[in-house]
């Protein structure tokens, strides 16, 4: 059984703006490495008790994040994955979230030209943290290790919804940036375990 944390990425000025990112590559700015720093501090009684592992994805607002958790907390660089992207937003990258509701309808069945369909989404990610999960068995061995995975916002929602059964989060409720989110990954199964304890779901 192996602890995950995702933590969605700290702030860029393109989410200060309020505009779609998807796949573009924007890095943080100076709110975005507080939010990372806090991060870490709230990792920090856990670090002094478990062994810590972070990775992240491999555009440059997670990759940061993951690097300055890292940092703080004396841990190894952070490896990445590219699995572990954004949703690909196809056209509606760089549109402001105002105007993707008037030019596509409601966010969660909005059919966007070149977006990556929300399956698809699902299966990357769970492939990725799959992938993570086993090279961190074999990095740490037979020690026990959790991982900490920097990724983002539109990713974590389909984890938690996978997790469970289409529970969480509820629809409307965004993940803030810097947030953490904790699953339990156990042979071929996760399991959220904030806010509530479902059944674990197949991966």
């Amino acid at each position: 059984m192996t602890a995950l944390t995702l933590i969605r990425h700290g702030e860029t000025d393109w989410n200060l703006d309020q505009r779609i990112q998807g796949s573009t590559d924007i890095p943080l700015n100076d709110t975005g490495r507080a939010q990372a720093r806090e991060a870490a501090n709230l990792l920090r009684t856990r670090a002094e008790t478990e062994h810590l592992v972070v990775v992240s994805s491999d555009l440059s607002r997670a990759r940061e994040t993951a690097e300055i958790i890292a940092r703080e907390l004396a841990l190894e660089a952070p490896r990445q994955y590219a699995g572990l992207r954004e949703r690909s937003y196809g056209e509606a990258e760089g549109v402001r979230t105002s105007e993707f509701a008037e030019r596509w309808g409601d966010w969660h069945r909005a059919e966007v030209p070149g977006a990556e369909p929300w399956p698809a989404l699902r299966r990357r990610a769970l492939q990725a943290l799959g992938a993570a999960v086993t090279d961190l068995r074999r990095q740490t061995a037979p020690r026990q290790a959790s991982l900490i995975v920097v990724t983002h916002g539109a990713l974590i929602r389909e984890v938690m919804r996978h997790a469970s059964a289409g529970a969480f989060p509820p629809v409307g409720q965004r993940l803030a940036n810097g947030s953490a989110h904790e699953f339990l990954f156990e042979k071929s199964s996760l399991r959220l375990t904030q806010p509530s304890k479902p059944e674990p779901a197949r991966v």
